[in-house]
C-alpha cells in the first residue's frame, strides 16, 4: 500500500469513526424530541453529513485500490446515503405539510441505532456483489468512474453532486415550475427586499396558472434543498405576471446566500 493510499484510508476511517458519529448522536437527540421544530437543525446535519461523504468520495476514495478497503468504504457510504434520503424526506414533509407521522421519529432513531448491523449485513452484501460483478483490473479507471457516479447520483434530485445552478433548475421543474431563472443578487439590486444576509443569488420561477399553493410548494422544495446544503434561503414574493403564452401565471422569488452562478 502506498503512502498516499494509507494516509487517505486513515482519513476516511477517522471520518467514519469520529466525525460522522457525532452527528448521529445529535440526530438521536433531536428526533427524541418528536417535534417538527427540529427541521432546520436536521437540515444542517444533512449538510454536514453530505459534506463529509462528498469529501470521502471525491478526494479520498479514488486513491484506494485494495478491494477489501473499497468494500468497507462503500458499505459505510451506502448507510449514509440512505440516512440522507430519510432525513431529506423528513424535511420535505415538514416544509410541505407542517406535520409528520410520529412513528417516523422512532423510525429514524431505530435506523441510526441499527447502523452497525445494517452496514455489516445489508450494505456489505450489496457492495460485495457490486464489486465482484463489475471489478475489472484492465479497466480500473472506467470502473472507478462508474462506481463513483452510482454512489453520487442514486437517482435523486436532493444532494445530487452537479453544479448548484443545474440542481436548482432540475428541482424546480420536477416540482412543476414552467421556467426557473437564476440571477446574481447584485444584478437584481434587491434594495429593501434584501431579507438574507450577504445575498448572492436570486431565483425566479413561474407556473402557468393562478394556483398560489402550487407556486408556494415549488418554492418550499427549492428552499428546502438550499437549506439542506447549509445555505440561507427565503421565499420572498409571489406576484402575478403575463407569461409568453399570454396566459396569466404566477412568479415566485427566492433569495439565497448560495453562489449559484459560475464565475464568468
Amino acid at each position: 500500500m502506498s503512502y498516499i493510499e494509507k494516509k487517505y484510508l486513515d482519513k476516511i476511517r477517522e471520518i467514519f469513526r469520529k466525525e460522522l458519529p457525532q452527528w448521529e448522536d445529535y440526530l438521536l437527540e433531536l428526533f427524541r424530541k418528536k417535534s417538527i421544530t427540529i427541521s432546520d437543525n436536521v437540515a444542517k446535519v444533512c449538510a454536514e453529513v453530505n459534506k463529509n461523504v462528498n469529501l470521502i468520495l471525491k478526494k479520498y476514495y479514488p486513491e484506494i485500490n485494495e478491494i477489501d478497503d473499497k468494500l468497507e468504504i462503500k458499505s459505510h457510504l451506502k448507510f449514509y446515503y440512505d440516512l440522507i434520503d430519510k432525513l431529506t424526506n423528513f424535511i420535505r414533509n415538514i416544509e410541505n405539510f407542517q406535520k409528520v407521522d410520529e412513528r417516523y421519529f422512532d423510525f429514524i432513531i431505530d435506523f441510526i441505532k441499527d447502523k452497525e448491523n445494517l452496514i455489516s449485513e445489508k450494505y456489505k452484501a450489496i457492495c460485495k456483489q457490486e464489486l465482484t460483478a463489475f471489478y475489472d483490473k484492465q479497466s480500473r479507471g472506467n470502473l472507478e468512474k462508474i462506481l463513483a457516479d452510482k454512489l453520487e447520483r442514486r437517482e435523486r434530485h436532493f444532494f445530487a453532486m452537479g453544479p448548484l445552478e443545474e440542481e436548482i433548475k432540475k428541482i424546480g421543474k420536477t416540482a412543476g415550475a414552467k421556467h426557473v431563472s437564476i440571477f446574481s443578487a447584485e444584478e437584481r439590486k434587491l434594495g429593501k427586499f434584501n431579507i438574507v444576509d450577504n445575498p448572492k443569488s436570486v431565483i425566479h420561477y413561474s407556473i402557468l396558472s393562478d394556483d398560489e399553493k402550487a407556486l408556494e410548494s415549488i418554492g418550499i422544495e427549492i428552499r428546502a434543498y438550499l437549506r439542506s446544503k447549509g445555505y440561507k434561503a427565503e421565499l420572498l414574493i409571489v406576484e402575478f405576471s403575463d407569461i409568453v403564452t399570454e396566459r396569466e401565471g404566477l412568479i415566485g422569488t427566492i433569495i439565497t446566500d448560495a453562489a449559484l452562478l459560475p464565475d464568468r
